[in-house]
């Protein structure tokens, strides 16, 4: 569960970071099919309808399947469904096409994640942070802190998203996942201050406040722990993850 919703928080984050490259090479590469199909396919992904926006992109593959920004569309689709596997061919054949593509990469090392191929992932976020003009290098060093939280190695998590944050201060997947690091630790406190930034700075994303509810319940302070889990019962209202908070608010009543 906890994979699962990570990886929804990574595609709504690089959806918003823009789904693609630069609109000129776009343009260049795109010259055999209608861009028309590709804009609406991206448009989808920003809504959040996946399953519409892989149809378009399969549409204009169909096409053209030597875009490397298009199979880079269509890799974040297929991630978005659950296709991992799909998801992982389509990263490559950009990476291919485009050996400098760093987005590219980034987002296979998070289809590896998807896969729980821990080692593929480090490598691929490794090349991506590693390149100069990658103009956004804090998503690596991020994905990096995760992958090191998921192997329990607790200690370069916290430097890799501190270093994530030194790039980007108020990057909210950072800021959750090094509080998520802090109460992996028992530095309660230390996770409650990341984690309220990160809500202040991403208010709507519900998984920040169940990881908030935790920390709170962590460091004894039932009350705020209710609080953040109503806030998440509320937002996720028919979901596993507001039932997990139901669940919690009513453990957490006996003990205030």
């Amino acid at each position: 569960m906890h994979l699962l919703r990570h990886l929804k928080f990574l595609v709504i984050v690089m959806l918003a970071a823009g789904i693609s490259g630069c609109g000129f090479e776009k343009a260049a590469v795109r010259k055999n099919h209608s861009e028309k199909t590709i804009t609406l396919g991206e448009a989808y992904m920003g809504e959040g309808r996946y399953t519409n926006a892989l149809r378009e992109f399969l549409k204009a593959y169909r096409e053209n399947p030597d875009d490397p920004f298009l199979n880079n569309d269509l890799g974040l689709a297929y991630l978005a469904k659950g296709d991992a596997e799909k998801a992982v061919f389509h990263f490559k054949r950009a990476i291919e096409l485009k050996p400098g593509y760093s987005p590219a990469k980034n987002n296979l090392g998070s289809a590896y994640i998807a896969l729980k191929q821990w080692d593929k992932a480090i490598e691929c976020f490794n090349s991506a942070k590693n390149d100069l003009l990658y103009a956004t290098p804090y998503f690596p060093l991020s994905n990096l802190g995760y992958v090191y939280y998921m192997k329990k190695d607790y200690g370069r998590a916290e430097k890799y998203y501190n270093e994530a944050l030194d790039l980007q201060p108020d990057f909210p997947k950072a800021l959750d996942g090094l509080g998520q690091v802090y109460t992996a630790m028992g530095r309660y406190k230390d996770a409650i201050r990341v984690l309220k930034r990160a809500a202040a700075k991403a208010p709507k994303v519900a998984p920040i406040y169940m990881n908030l509810a935790k920390a709170y319940a962590g460091d004894h302070q039932y009350y705020n722990a209710i609080n953040a889990y109503k806030k998440v019962a509320a937002m996720a209202a028919g979901t596993a993850l507001g039932e997990e908070a139901e669940a919690a608010i009513e453990r957490l009543k006996w003990m205030r």
